[in-house]
């Protein structure tokens, strides 16, 4: 996968009192590039779960925080594809203003999970052909 960008734009309600987006709101915009993502290769999370019974959940990530995010900011969330496993997914991805400012940085392990049992599951292959353009 080449890099794919989502932009973000920051509202009051994911800042706090001093108007510096929330630390965890980072988790939740960079959540959304990784469900849009996800989309632009034609893949709807709430069909998954109907259809095959499939979750996406995190399970580990490792985030660091450079400079604050504000109020009314244009942020892009950068998201490239490290690795992926049978039932994982492991990306890079940043928070950006601007090309140059970067905000916070993370690496995020997405698994597969069948939503019966929450035991880890293998990527369906029609996604895995999509991810690697393999169609």
């Amino acid at each position: 996968m080449n890099e794919f960008v989502w932009p973000v734009r920051v509202y009051y309600e994911d800042t706090d009192s001093g108007g510096v987006v929330y630390y965890a709101n980072y988790l939740k915009f960079m959540e959304r590039a990784r469900t849009e993502w996800l989309r632009s290769l034609g893949f709807e999370q709430d069909v998954l779960l109907n259809e095959q019974g499939l979750l996406f959940v995190v399970r580990s990530l490792q985030l660091d925080y450079l400079r604050p995010g504000r109020f009314n900011d244009w942020l892009k969330v950068h998201s490239h594809l490290l690795e992926r496993g049978r039932a994982s997914l492991a990306f890079a991805q940043t928070v950006r203003r601007g090309e140059q400012t970067l905000l916070c940085q993370a690496e995020v392990k997405v698994v597969c999970l069948n939503a019966q049992t929450f035991r880890p599951c293998p990527i369906p292959k029609l996604i895995l052909a999509e991810i690697t353009g393999d169609c």
